[in-house]
């Protein structure tokens, strides 16, 4: 009886489930240093305060096998290291605090990424998953495979990439020279001042409602979508318009004309001003609608 009961108890034991586990560490750092984070799947909120120090809160996935979280010299390296056949129970939200100067480069499989209040440069990437970033003085470059992509700048002179293949991406006070593509989903620019940008997509629509700069370049290409835009500033250049099968409706005064007398096509090109800047639309099935 007393051998039944010894399994029975040890088979409660086996079965009863891995509870995750809270973290709460914290290293010395330096002020500018550069910050490596790696989480497989959950979520990652990167926080810049004034304290030297970086500090990792949150939960690990209860079939985690441990959080590294060292420094070597300038570099603090956290990450989740999950089994080799890895399942379900790796999900793990951490929320890590850095230095407000420092630099990140943050990589997820399953994860969705934000950053706030952190002014050094940003290399951000997931597989599946939403990247959220504020942007201030250094150069953002976010890329995902499927999820959307938004940065929130402040008018700051940077260098922004946002690249997503099937989500949209919105740059908002974004300013200096930005490269903004989607294969299945819209692009959006507001608020801005720039000297170049370029927006691209396959099936989504493109929007711009920002500044372009005295000899800045504005290309937006599309195939299956709209091209809207509007200049919030004065603008002098050198614009050339294109579409298959669509409309073009230009409020700086010249009318487009057709490429073919046999095809749908139309196209246009004219000069406002001096002509310093240049803007090239292209979209194979959209309308266009240009305005200041």
């Amino acid at each position: 009886m007393m051998k039944r009961l010894t399994v029975v108890v040890l088979g409660m034991l086996l079965a009863a489930p891995v509870m995750a586990e809270e973290v709460d560490r914290t290293l010395d750092a330096a002020s500018d240093g550069r910050v490596h984070i790696s989480n497989i799947a959950g979520a990652v909120t990167i926080d810049g305060w004034s304290r030297d120090q970086v500090q990792v809160t949150g939960e690990l996935g209860r079939n985690v096998e441990e959080l590294i979280f060292e420094r070597d010299g300038d570099k603090v390296t956290i990450k989740v290291k999950v089994p080799q056949k890895s399942g379900r129970g790796i999900e793990s939200d951490l929320y890590i605090q850095v230095p407000q100067a420092s630099s990140i480069d943050v990589s997820t499989v399953s994860a969705d990424i934000e950053v706030i209040k952190v002014t050094g440069e940003q290399s951000l990437g997931t597989v599946s998953g939403d990247i959220d970033t504020e942007g201030a003085e250094s150069d953002i470059s976010a890329e995902a495979v499927s999820g959307d992509i938004e940065v929130n700048g402040q008018n700051k002179v940077t260098n922004t990439r946002a690249n997503t293949v099937s989500g949209d991406v919105l740059l908002v006070r974004v300013a200096g020279i930005a490269d903004t593509e989607s294969v299945s989903g819209d692009v959006t620019i507001t608020d801005g001042s720039f000297e170049r940008i370029d927006m691209s997509t396959v099936n989504g629509d493109l929007m711009f409602r920002s500044a372009l700069q005295a000899g800045g370049k504005l290309t937006a290409e599309t195939v299956n979508g709209s091209v809207d835009i509007e200049f919030t500033d004065d603008i002098s250049g050198r614009f050339d318009i294109d579409t298959f099968n669509g409309d073009i409706d230009n409020c700086f005064g010249p009318k487009p004309e057709r490429t073919s007398k046999y095809t749908p096509g139309l196209e246009l090109s004219f000069q406002e001003g001096d002509g310093d800047a240049r803007v090239n639309i292209s979209t194979l099935n959209g309308d266009v609608s240009i305005c200041r």
